[in-house]
C-alpha cells in the first residue's frame, strides 16, 4: 500500500470515528432530559450497530491500526511524523483507555438494567456514559486535526519548471 493510499485510509477512518463520537455529543442535551425508562430503551436499542458485531465496533481499532501503520511507514518531514504520532496517542487514549474507563462500565450497567430494572444511581451512570463520550470526542477531534495537519505538512507540491 502506498503512503498516499495509507494516509487517505487513515484520514477517512479517523473522520468516521470522529463522526460517531460527535453524534453522541449532539445527542447529549436531549438525552439528559429523558426519564429512566426511555433512556434505558435508547441505550439498549439505538446503539446496536455502534459496537461489535456491528461495523461501528471495528472502525476505531481499524483507525488506530491505520494511523500506526502510517506512523511506521510514512516518509515525511520529522514535524509531520510527530503530528501523526500525536494523533495516534489521542486515538489510543480514546480507545481503549477512556472507553473502558468511562463508557464500557456504564454500558454494562444499562445492559444489566434491562433484566434487573434501573439502578437507583442510573443518573450517575448516564453522566458517566455521556461525559465519557464527550471526552472521547475531544480526543477524536484532536486526532483528526493532528492527522490532517500532518498530511498537509508532509506533502509538498511538485513545482514544474516553466
Amino acid at each position: 500500500m502506498t503512503s498516499r493510499v495509507l494516509s487517505g485510509v487513515a484520514l477517512t477512518l479517523a473522520a468516521l470515528v470522529l463522526g460517531t463520537s460527535f453524534a453522541h455529543v449532539l445527542e447529549w442535551p436531549a438525552k439528559v432530559a429523558y426519564d429512566g425508562p426511555l433512556y434505558l430503551r435508547l441505550q439498549t436499542s439505538l446503539y446496536a450497530q455502534w459496537g461489535p458485531p456491528g461495523i461501528g465496533g471495528f472502525l476505531e481499532p481499524l483507525a488506530i491500526a491505520a494511523v500506526l501503520a502510517l506512523a511506521i511507514r510514512w516518509r515525511a518531514p520529522r514535524r509531520a511524523r510527530r503530528l501523526v504520532v500525536a494523533a495516534l496517542v489521542c486515538l489510543a487514549l480514546a480507545f481503549p483507555v477512556v472507553f473502558f474507563w468511562r463508557v464500557a462500565p456504564a454500558n454494562e450497567a444499562f445492559r444489566h438494567a434491562v433484566s434487573a430494572g434501573l439502578p437507583p444511581d442510573w443518573t450517575a451512570w448516564r453522566m458517566r456514559w455521556e461525559s465519557g463520550h464527550a471526552l472521547r470526542f475531544a480526543l477524536h477531534l484532536s486526532a483528526f486535526v493532528l492527522l490532517a495537519s500532518a498530511l498537509a505538512r508532509g506533502t509538498r507540491p511538485v513545482m514544474r519548471k516553466v
